[in-house]
C-alpha cells in the first residue's frame, strides 16, 4: 500500500498569522505603557525542600516597572531576609535554603506587583507548598492465613505525601506482582483477590510508594499469605479427630459476585471539567466475575472512554458537564450477578470566555474592557484597577464599570492605567490584567522594508503588514508601483494588517505596496512575492514483496522549481534509517541489499526545500519459509492411532500453506525419516495410523509459497505393540534362470512392516494344472528361492506368505510363474518374398507350433544380405542386416533394398532365451530403377563454333543404360535464354563435341542418364564460345572513337543518374515493382514458355542485384549437388528435380550467376567489351 502527504511552509506560515490576528494590538516598547506580566509561576506551586525556591515574576513597560511582593496578604519585605533576593531587572524571587535553610519556613501565599508611572499589574497567588515524601509508620503486618477460592484484601496505606506518591507491589526481588482478572490493585493501592488460590501463597507481597518530585521510593513491610487447599485442610483435621467426630472442611464451592469496593449499592463522585474521571468497581466471587460499565440514560462517550485495569476501571477524559450522570458497574459470573451505581456531578472551576485584553485609545476617543467568564457554580466577577478594588480606586470621570464590562468615554492620558479582572467560585478562580494606555501617534510600520516572501503555486500568500499607532492607522494595499487598491474575492484583508492571497499564482509575483494613515499621519512600505512551482514526486516508491537475502530498491523521482534546492531524506517506520552500510540511498532512489527480517516496515520519501515538502511511503514486506514447528506434543496413544499436536512457528509474511509430517522408526531404521502425511496451514493437529512393532518419532515441516520450513524437533518416542503381519510381500514372480530350475522372487516387507520380531517368509509352489500338493519353505532374511529340477517352460502356481513370532499375515493371492526357457527347436517354414518396388520386400513364413518355441514368444527375426548388384556383376563385401517382428506375427517389410540387386535372407524364432534354427536361404532380386546423376560433367576446348563434354558414369546406375540425354540453350547479353536443343546419346559414350554454334555465346546444358525404367537426376553446366579475333579488333577501333566515347559517357551519366533517383525513392518508401518481379520466382518447372517466341525467359546476372523480368530465374551458387561435379543445373536452382515435357523439352526458366573465378579453369571470366555492350542495347 503506498500513501502519499504534502506539507505546505504557508499553511504553517497561515496559522502563525492568525495566531497573530486574535492578540492584543502590540504597544512598541519605545512607547510609554503600563506594565504588562510576562511570566510568572504556577498558581499551585509545590517546590522541592532540597532545592532554593525560585518564585517567577517577569513584567515589560515604558518606564520599566519596578517591583514588590506580598506574602499572605501582607507586605513582605524583602531586604529584612537574607535569604531572599530579588533577580537583577526582574521581580523574580530567589530563597536560599540550601545553606541551613528550611522550605517549611516560607510556606505561604505570594503575590507580585509590577509598577510604573502608568499603572500597576499583579500576578496570580501563588501558593508555595514544599514537597513531602513521609515514611511508612512501623507497624506488626500479621501473615494472612486463608482458605482457597476466598476473597482478599492486602492493604498498602501509604503515607500522605505531597504530590500523592504512585502505588505498586512487588516482590524482593523487585519483580512486579502479576495481575490479571482475578488479582489487580485498586486506585487507593489496595490489593484485591476475588479468589485465592494455592499458588497465592508466598511472604514478600510489598507495597511500594513513589515520589516523583523527590525522587523517592518508600516501602511497606513485606504480607506474608498462606493459601490453604481443601485436600490439604481435610487432611489436617482428620489427622487431629477422632475417627467419631464428623467435623471437616466443606468442598470448594463456587458463589456469586459481590463488591469489594465501593460498598454499598450507590455513592456520588464529583468531578471537575476537564479533569480525568476515574470510576472503580472490584467484585469477589467464584468463579472469578467479569466488570462490565454503562451509563443509565445514555451512551458512554466515544473516543473518550477507556477501560483499565482488566475493565474494574472506567476512564473518561476531558469531562464536561454532559458526562454528570448515573453510571453502573456491573459484575457478573455463572452465580450470578451484584450492581453498584455511582452518580457523578461534573463541576466546573471559571473559565474564560472572553478575557479582556490591552485598550490603546487616542484622547477623546471611547473603549470598553469586557471580562466574561463561566463556570459551575457561576462565578463571580469583581473589577481592580492597579491592584486596588475599582470601588475604593480613585475615581475616573471616563470610565463607567457595568457588570463584566468597563466603558471608556472621552479619555485623556490620566486615563491610563491596569485593570484586573477577577473570576471566582467555590472551585478557583481567574484573574487578567488588561491596560488602557490613552496615547496620540502617528502611524508606523513594523514590518521590515523590502521583505521578501515566498510561496509555493496554488497555495495562500500571507503579505505582513505590522502597524502601531493611536488612532489606529487604516491600511490599504496596492500592487506594483502605479497600481490602484487592492478590492475584491481575489484578496483577505486582517485586522491586523495582513494581506492574504488564499491562491497565489504566478501571476501573482510582483511588489505590493502597504500603506498606513490615520489623522496624525501617513507611512508606506514595500513587499515582495515570488511563487514557486509545487515540488512533486513523480515516481513513486511502490509496495515490494521480497524474500530474506534479496536486495529491493525504492525509487523517488521529484521534480522542483528550478530555483529551490530539494534535499531527499528516507526514513523508516517514521523515524530515521537505521545506520547500516546495507542501505544505500543514491539520488532517485533507496537501496537495501541482503534484506533481513528487520527490514520489513514502511519506507518513506519526503522531499524537502525551503517552502514545502511532499511525501511518499511505500511497504517493504520480507518474506521467507516459515520458522519450524515447536512444542510437539502426542495425546490419545492407542495401538494403531495417535493424534499429534504442534504450535506453528512464525509464517515470514508468507502464510502456511501445508504441513507435513514425518516419522523415524527408532528401531528399525534409526536417522531415518519418511513422509507421513501432510495437512492443510491452517490445522495444527492430526491423527495418525500406526503400524504395530514401530518405534515412533515424529517432526513437523511447514511450508509456504517460498519454501520449506526446517524440520521442528522431534517429538517424543512412541512404541506400538507387536501383532501378526498385515500384509505379505509385493512383487511376486516365478521364473527361471536355466531351463531345469524355478527363481521365487519378491518384495522383502520393510522393517515397520514386520508388526513383530522373528520376521520369515513361507514361499509355495506347485505345477499348474497336475493335481499336485502345495510344497512349500519357511525361510527368512531373503527375497528369493530357487527350486531345482524342474521341467522346461512349465507353468507354476506361486505364493509367499509373511509371518513373525506372533502368527501368520492373511493368506496371500497366487501368481502363476514358469520354470527356465531354453532355445527354440524349430525354425518357420515355407519362407515366400514378395517384390514390391524397386527399393521394398514383403515377406511371409509359417508360424513354429508354440510347443517347439520352449519359452515366451518374444517374435521372429529376419537376417538379410545383399549378395550383389546385378549391374556391376561382382561379388560385395556381405553386411547382414536385422528386421526384429514382435508378437507372434507372420509376415514383414523389408525397406530400403537397393535397385536391381541379388539379395539373400532367412528367418528365426526370437524367446526369453534366444534364437532358434534359421530357415534355409530365400533370395530374391530386386527389378530396376532409375539412375542417379552422372557423376561429372566437364566441358572442354571451347572455340569459335564448338564445345567438347566429357562426363562419367552415374554412381548408382541402378539398372542398365540405355541412353544419355543432352540439352542446351543460348543465353544472350540481355539474360535471356534461347531456344532448347536436345540430343540423344548411347549409353556407351563419355564425349561429344558439339559444332554449329555462334561464336562468343554463353550456353547452359542439362545432362542426364537413362534405364529402361526412366530418366535419372540431371547435373547442369554452363560454358562459352570463343570471340572471333577481326571482330575484336573492330570493336576496338570503334571503341577508340570520340563519338563512341561521348555516347558511352552519355549512357554512363544518364545511368547514373536513374540510379541515384532510384535509391531516393527507395529511401523514402517509394514502391519497386517487386511484386511482378516476385511472380517471375515461381518453381521453374512449373512456369510456361513464352507463346510469341517459345523463348525462355530473361537471365539475369545475381550480381546486379537486378529485379528479373517474369519468366527469369533466382541464380543460385555454382556447386554441384551430391554428385562431385562443379557444372551443374543445380546451381540455377533446378537441381536434380527438373522436369522435362512428354517431347523432351525443358519446363522452366533460366536464370545464372557470373562467377568472378573461372570453373575447372575451362571458361573465361572476359569483361564485356564496348560492342557487346552496345548490342544488348540493340
Amino acid at each position: 500500500m503506498m500513501t502519499k502527504k504534502t506539507i505546505s511552509a504557508s499553511r504553517a506560515s497561515l496559522i502563525l498569522f492568525l495566531c497573530q490576528m486574535i492578540t492584543a494590538l502590540e504597544v512598541p516598547l519605545d512607547l510609554s505603557q503600563p506594565p504588562t506580566i510576562t511570566q510568572q509561576s504556577p498558581k499551585d506551586y509545590i517546590v522541592d525542600p532540597r532545592e532554593n525556591i525560585v518564585i517567577q515574576c517577569e513584567a515589560k513597560g515604558k518606564p520599566p516597572p519596578s517591583f514588590s511582593w506580598t506574602r499572605n496578604g501582607t507586605h513582605f519585605d524583602i531586604d529584612k531576609d537574607a535569604r531572599v533576593t530579588v533577580k537583577p531587572n526582574s521581580g523574580t524571587l530567589v530563597i536560599n535554603i540550601m545553606n541551613g535553610g528550611k522550605a517549611e519556613a516560607y510556606e505561604g501565599v505570594y503575590q507580585c506587583t509590577a509598577r510604573n508611572e502608568r499603572g500597576a499589574a499583579i500576578s496570580n497567588n501563588i501558593v508555595i507548598r514544599p514537597s513531602r515524601s513521609p515514611l511508612w509508620t512501623k507497624e506488626k503486618v500479621e501473615p494472612k492465613h486463608v482458605r482457597e477460592g476466598d476473597p482478599l484484601v492486602l492493604h498498602c496505606s501509604p503515607p500522605v505525601g505531597l504530590p500523592p506518591p504512585i502505588i505498586f507491589w512487588m516482590d524482593n526481588s523487585f519483580q512486579r506482582l502479576p495481575q490479571n482478572e482475578r488479582v489487580s490493585q485498586g486506585l487507593n493501592g489496595d490489593l484485591y483477590f476475588s479468589n485465592v488460590k494455592p499458588e497465592d501463597t508466598r511472604e514478600d507481597y510489598i507495597c511500594y510508594a513513589r515520589f516523583n518530585h523527590t525522587q523517592t521510593i518508600q516501602q511497606k513491610q513485606p504480607i506474608s499469605v498462606k493459601v490453604f487447599s481443601m485436600d490439604s485442610l481435610n487432611e489436617t483435621i482428620s489427622a487431629n479427630l477422632s475417627d467419631t467426630d464428623f467435623y471437616g472442611a466443606k468442598p470448594l464451592t463456587e458463589r456469586r459476585p459481590t463488591l469489594l469496593t465501593p460498598v454499598g449499592s450507590t455513592s456520588n463522585k464529583v468531578e471537575l471539567r476537564g479533569n480525568v474521571l476515574l470510576l472503580e468497581c472490584i467484585a469477589e466471587g467464584l468463579p472469578t466475575p467479569v466488570i462490565r460499565w454503562i451509563k443509565e440514560g445514555g451512551e458512554l462517550p466515544i473516543n473518550r472512554t477507556f477501560f483499565e485495569n482488566f475493565k474494574k476501571t472506567l476512564k473518561i477524559v476531558e469531562v464536561s458537564e454532559a458526562d454528570s450522570g448515573k453510571y453502573k458497574c456491573v459484575a457478573r459470573n455463572p452465580l450470578g450477578s451484584t450492581h453498584h451505581t455511582i452518580t457523578v456531578a461534573v463541576k466546573a472551576a471559571p473559565y474564560w470566555i472572553t478575557a479582556p485584553r490591552n485598550l490603546v485609545l487616542s484622547p477623546g476617543e471611547d473603549g470598553t474592557l469586557i471580562c466574561r467568564a463561566n463556570g459551575n457554580p457561576k462565578p463571580n466577577i469583581s473589577w481592580l484597577t492597579n491592584g486596588v478594588p475599582i470601588a475604593i480606586a480613585p475615581e475616573d470621570p471616563s470610565r463607567k464599570v457595568d457588570g463584566d464590562t468597563i466603558i471608556f468615554s472621552d479619555v485623556q492620558e490620566r486615563s491610563s492605567a491596569v485593570y484586573q479582572c477577577n473570576a471566582s467560585n467555590e472551585y478557583g478562580y481567574l484573574l487578567a490584567n488588561a491596560f488602557v494606555n490613552v496615547l496620540a501617534e502617528p502611524p508606523r510600520i513594523l514590518t521590515p522594508a523590502n521583505k521578501l516572501y515566498q510561496v509555493i503555486a496554488n497555495n495562500p500568500a500571507l503579505l505582513d503588514c505590522a502597524f502601531f499607532g493611536s488612532p489606529v492607522p487604516e491600511i490599504e494595499w496596492f500592487k506594483g508601483v502605479k497600481g490602484s487598491i487592492l478590492r475584491g474575492d481575489l484578496y483577505v484583508f486582517h485586522d491586523n494588517g495582513t494581506l492574504e492571497i488564499p491562491v497565489a499564482q504566478k501571476d501573482s509575483t510582483g511588489t505590493y505596496t502597504c500603506v498606513a494613515r490615520n489623522k496624525l499621519g501617513k507611512v508606506q512600505n514595500e513587499v515582495h512575492l515570488e511563487v514557486k512551482d509545487p515540488t512533486m514526486i513523480i515516481k513513486q516508491p511502490e509496495y515490494k514483496i521480497i524474500q530474506r537475502g534479496g536486495q529491493v530498491s525504492f525509487e523517488c523521482t521529484i521534480k522542483h522549481d528550478p530555483t529551490l534546492i530539494p534535499t531527499i531524506t528516507w526514513l523508516k517506520d517514521n523515524g530515521e534509517l537505521p545506520d547500516d552500510e546495507r542501505f544505500i540511498i543514491h539520488k532517485d532512489s533507496l537501496a537495501i541489499m541482503n534484506v533481513t527480517d528487520k527490514d520489513d516496515g514502511t519506507y518513506t520519501c519526503i522531499a524537502n526545500t525551503t517552502l514545502d515538502s511532499v511525501s511518499a511511503s511505500a511497504v517493504l514486506t520480507v518474506v521467507d519459509r516459515p520458522n519450524p514447528p515447536f512444542d510437539l506434543e502426542l495425546t490419545d496413544q492407542l495401538e494403531r492411532s495417535i493424534q499429534l499436536s504442534w504450535i506453528p512457528g512464525y509464517d515470514n509474511n508468507s502464510p502456511i500453506t501445508n504441513f507435513v509430517i514425518e516419522y523415524e522408526d527408532g528401531m528399525h531404521e534409526p536417522g531415518v525419516w519418511h513422509y507421513q502425511t501432510e495437512v492443510r496451514g491452517t490445522q495444527t493437529t492430526v491423527q495418525l495410523k500406526l503400524s504395530p512393532y514401530v518405534n515412533y518419532s515424529f517432526r513437523v515441516i511447514a511450508v509456504n509459497e517460498i519454501g520449506r520450513s526446517q524440520p521442528s524437533e522431534a517429538s517424543e518416542q512412541y512404541l506400538t505393540k507387536a501383532a501378526k503381519p498385515d500384509e505379505n510381500p509385493s512383487g511376486v514372480q516365478g521364473i527361471g534362470s536355466e531351463p531345469d530350475n524355478l527363481v521365487i522372487i519378491w518384495e522383502p516387507l520393510k522393517g515397520f512392516q514386520s508388526n513383530g520380531p522373528g520376521l520369515q517368509y513361507k514361499v509355495s509352489w506347485r505345477q499348474k494344472d497336475v493335481g499336485d500338493e502345495w510344497t512349500s519353505v519357511i525361510v527368512a532374511n531373503v527375497s528369493k528361492y530357487i527350486v531345482s529340477g524342474t521341467p522346461t517352460f512349465v507353468p507354476y502356481e506361486i505364493k509367499v506368505q509373511a509371518l513373525n513370532d506372533l502368527g501368520y499375515a492373511p493368506e496371500p493371492a497366487e501368481v502363476i510363474g514358469h520354470s527356465g526357457e531354453d532355445l527354440p527347436m524349430v525354425a518357420p517354414g515355407n519362407v515366400q518374398v514378395h517384390i514390391v518396388n524397386s527399393t521394398l520386400a514383403k515377406v511371409h513364413w509359417d508360424p513354429v507350433p508354440l510347443k517347439t518355441v520352449r519359452g515366451h514368444l518374444q517374435g521372429y527375426r529376419i537376417y538379410y544380405w545383399k549378395v550383389q548388384s546385378l549391374s556391376k556383376r561382382r561379388r560385395r563385401h556381405v553386411e547382414k542386416k536385422i528386421l526384429t517382428f514382435s508378437g507372434n506375427k507372420t509376415h514383414g517389410m523389408l525397406p530400403g533394398l537397393e535397385p536391381y540387386s541379388s539379395y539373400k535372407l532367412n528367418v528365426r524364432v526370437v524367446n526369453g532365451k534366444g534364437e532358434g534354427p534359421a530357415s534355409p536361404d530365400k533370395s530374391f532380386k530386386t527389378p530396376e530403377g532409375v539412375p542417379s546423376s552422372p557423376s561429372f560433367l566437364k566441358i572442354t576446348n571451347p572455340t569459335l563454333d564448338s564445345l567438347t563434354l566429357e562426363w562419367g558414369l552415374p554412381t548408382h546406375p541402378n539398372g542398365v543404360l540405355i541412353a544419355y540425354t543432352l540439352k542446351f540453350q543460348p543465353i544472350n547479353s540481355t539474360h535471356e535464354l534461347g531456344p532448347l536443343v536436345e540430343i540423344r546419346i548411347p549409353a556407351n559414350e563419355t564425349s561429344l563435341i558439339l559444332s554449329n554454334l555462334n561464336y562468343s555465346t554463353r550456353y547452359k546444358f542439362y545432362f542426364y542418364a537413362q534405364t529402361s525404367v526412366g530418366a535419372g537426376s540431371q547435373i547442369t553446366e554452363e560454358a562459352v564460345t570463343i570471340m572471333d579475333e577481326a571482330m575484336a579488333s573492330r570493336q576496338v577501333d570503334i571503341a577508340t572513337q570520340g563519338w563512341f566515347i561521348g555516347l558511352m559517357c552519355a549512357v554512363a551519366l544518364l545511368i547514373l543518374i536513374l540510379l541515384i533517383v532510384c535509391f531516393i525513392r527507395r529511401n523514402k518508401g517509394g514502391k519497386y515493382p517487386v511484386k511482378e518481379k516476385e511472380d517471375a520466382h515461381a518453381d521453374p518447372e512449373i512456369q510456361p514458355m513464352k507463346e510469341d517466341d517459345g523463348t525462355f525467359g530473361e537471365y539475369s546476372d545475381a550480381e546486379d542485384h537486378k529485379p528479373l523480368k517474369k519468366g527469369s530465374r533466382t541464380p543460385s551458387d555454382r556447386t554441384v549437388k551430391k554428385e562431385d561435379s562443379d557444372d551443374s543445373l543445380v546451381d540455377y536452382g533446378e537441381g536434380v528435380n527438373g522436369q522435362f515435357n512428354e517431347d523432351g523439352s525443358f519446363i522452366g526458366q533460366y536464370s545464372g550467376k557470373k562467377e568472378k573465378e573461372p570453373a575447372e579453369g575451362n571458361e573465361s571470366s572476359e569483361a564485356p567489351s564496348p560492342v557487346n555492350a552496345m548490342n544488348s542495347f540493340v
